[in-house]
């Protein structure tokens, strides 16, 4: 099957390769990308056809799975950050929430 469209990975709030580059640059460990990955819109694709970057993305149903995942995780976020003792602040959360729905709204826009 040859697939012509650019995907975003399943998880694309908590993306594998942003784990990766934190334990990298923390511990100076890189593991390897994964051949496949699972996609927003269900299909397993080469981790090559994917970005987390709404620009890029040209499937429909990815761009509406991470315009959803990222407006979802503002709301986790923003919550975290008015509850008593939480690790970030509220003006940090707020910060995140923002910079999450501004990709939601990416993602959701047609043009990307």
């Amino acid at each position: 099957m040859n697939d012509p469209y650019i995907h975003v990975e399943a998880r694309v709030v908590r993306r594998d390769a942003d784990v990766r580059g934190l334990m990298a640059s923390t511990f100076g460990l890189a593991a390897d990308l994964p051949a496949r990955v699972d996609t927003g819109c269900g299909v397993r694709v080469p981790y090559a056809m994917t970005s987390a970057r709404p620009d890029r993305v040209t499937c429909l149903a990815c761009r509406e799975h991470a315009a959803a995942e990222h407006g979802r995780f503002a709301e986790q976020v923003e919550r975290l950050g008015l509850m008593p003792g939480s690790v970030i602040g509220a003006g940090e959360a707020r910060a995140a929430a923002r910079r999450h729905r501004e990709l939601a709204e990416r993602f959701a826009a047609t043009g990307g």
